[in-house]
């Protein structure tokens, strides 16, 4: 009995441990692994196992900023079971990427979270860190803003937004062509399957006594939408950048 009471409040309880097959990955892509569980002291029923998509966001309330833990994803991949003391289960395990899980580029972290769902006790949880690549659309845009019109990449994170719960805000320094013309340029990718719809705040550079009265009121700031394919990909980095050039200009 009194093992039964250390084990619910985590004392020579359950272990788990998630093991996956590759730890560097892309949006969309496959992912594999094993999850082993080791028994405790005591026998233990597990209701249920949970991995999640990780990610944490920058959030802001009453002037002060804190991160907040967002669930990209959530797959379960067993159901009830018991497990004996001192045994050892494997349980195998393949899941998607979740498209919009953001690239681990700046200040963005991304982990799977396992969580055993133990009744009665302190659920036995594990986290893996992974390294996530840029979704190729994605990978091509940014190349052909800096590598081609020549911005410099700012800074990256993870922010709250009340509209869509979360983005992963790219934050650029004009350069190039745009270098007169503009301070900031802000980039939000929201990935689909064939296509990325993609918002690009431009931050105009204030000229003249119009433009100092326009920085004032924040009304210098314009917001872009547009979309590149997969196909718009496939005619190469020029071609992309062409479209980048051809909108920001309207705007800059």
């Amino acid at each position: 009995m009194f093992k039964k009471f250390l084990a619910g409040v985590g004392i020579g309880s359950a272990k788990v441990d998630t093991q996956l097959d590759k730890t560097r990955l892309v949006p969309g892509e496959n992912t594999s692994g094993k999850v082993v569980i080791r028994g405790g002291k005591v026998e233990q029923q597990v209701d249920r196992i949970h991995l999640f998509v990780m990610t944490e966001a920058v959030r802001e309330r009453d002037d002060k900023k804190y991160y907040e833990k967002v669930t990209i994803g959530s797959f379960q991949i067993a159901s009830s079971f018991i497990i004996q003391p001192g045994e050892e289960k494997e349980i195998d395990f393949q899941f998607e990427l979740p498209i919009d899980t953001p690239p681990t580029l700046g200040k963005t972290k991304v982990w799977i979270q396992t969580g055993l769902d133990v009744p009665s006790a302190i659920d036995p949880t594990d986290r893996d860190y992974i390294t996530v690549d840029p979704h190729p659309i994605a990978d091509t845009v940014l190349e052909a803003l800096t590598k081609v019109l020549g911005f410099q990449l700012r800074k990256v994170e993870m922010e709250y937004s009340r509209r869509y719960r979360y983005v992963q805000e790219f934050e650029f320094y004009p350069g190039g062509e745009f270098r007169r013309d503009l301070d900031e340029l802000e980039v939000i990718f929201f990935m689909n399957t064939s296509s990325a719809d993609i918002r690009i705040q431009v931050d105009r550079r204030a000229k003249g006594l119009g433009g100092l009265f326009a920085e004032a009121l924040d009304m210098d700031e314009s917001f872009v939408r547009l979309s590149i394919s997969n196909d718009d990909c496939n005619q190469g980095i020029q071609y992309v950048a062409d479209i980048l050039r051809n909108t920001i200009r309207q705007y800059a």
